[in-house]
């Protein structure tokens, strides 16, 4: 049986190497992005690759058009999607307290309320069928006080792992990819300066979608990449919170109100 798998933010980065990962394993592609010219260049070059169907859906989803475009996509019966990777998001240069608080809407939409929609839309799907999956891009910003963005993040975990245990009995797979620092185009978009962080600390985006399918093949419910984020995320769970969000906040505070 053919597996049909839906990436959102699939025209680079982590989304692009979900669809390369996907079409490795002859799955057929939805792939969903803005950049229509880039989604098509994607497609082609796996189509060629893999030799897989592949689907172009170009849409901004923070456009309620493009929302409602993919979520039709997901919900039509006579073209089922089997699994769904919600990757797309961005992040912001500065905390909280020096954003425009339109670009933290904006953000905050795109990393809870696009994925919850989504997700809304494909699951009657899935639990009919008794089979599928959702895959939820996190970050292990999630697991710290680490601003909003890092706020959003725990939303999406939280929300995989209780999404995980309500589909549970209709066979549904719900996995949450919590990566740490990936080289892809995220922070250079941010307009982040992460040229202080040790090469150490950064991940591959095929070493996260690999660690990610061999995860989700063992139904786990959240998947860290890298020995170095495992031992973080274990780590954080005895650190007290107080203590680490008045660090974390001297770290995201811009120079200037330094």
């Amino acid at each position: 049986m053919s597996t049909t798998v839906l990436i959102t933010g699939a025209s680079t980065g982590l989304g692009a190497a979900f669809a390369r990962g996907f079409a490795a394993k002859g799955c057929a592609l939805v792939l969903v992005a803005r950049d229509k010219d880039r989604l098509t260049s994607v497609a082609e070059d796996l189509g060629r690759e893999f030799g897989v169907a592949t689907e172009v859906l170009p849409a901004d989803l923070l456009d309620p058009a493009g929302l409602d475009t993919v979520a039709r996509r997901l919900a039509d019966p006579g073209r089922p999607v089997d699994v769904l990777v919600n990757n797309a998001g961005f992040g912001l240069p500065a905390p909280f307290p020096y954003s425009p608080v339109e670009d933290e809407e904006r953000m905050l939409d795109l990393l809870v309320k696009v994925p919850l929609r989504l997700t809304h839309a494909v699951v009657p799907g899935l639990r009919e069928r008794r089979r599928g999956a959702v895959l939820n891009v996190s970050s292990v910003a999630g697991l710290l006080p680490t601003g909003t963005y890092g706020a959003a993040k725990a939303w999406v975990t939280a929300f995989s792992e209780s999404l995980r245990v309500d589909l549970a009995p209709y066979g549904v797979r719900v996995l949450a990819v919590v990566p740490g620092f990936t080289r892809t185009e995220f922070q250079q978009r941010a307009g982040m300066d992460v040229s202080a962080l040790r090469d150490t600390v950064w991940l591959r985006p095929e070493a996260v979608v690999a660690q990610a399918l061999k995860d989700l093949a063992l139904r786990r419910p959240v998947s860290i990449t890298g020995w170095r984020y495992k031992a973080y995320a274990t780590a954080v769970r005895h650190l007290p919170r107080t203590l680490v969000a008045q660090k974390m906040a001297r770290k995201r505070r811009p120079p200037q109100a330094r």
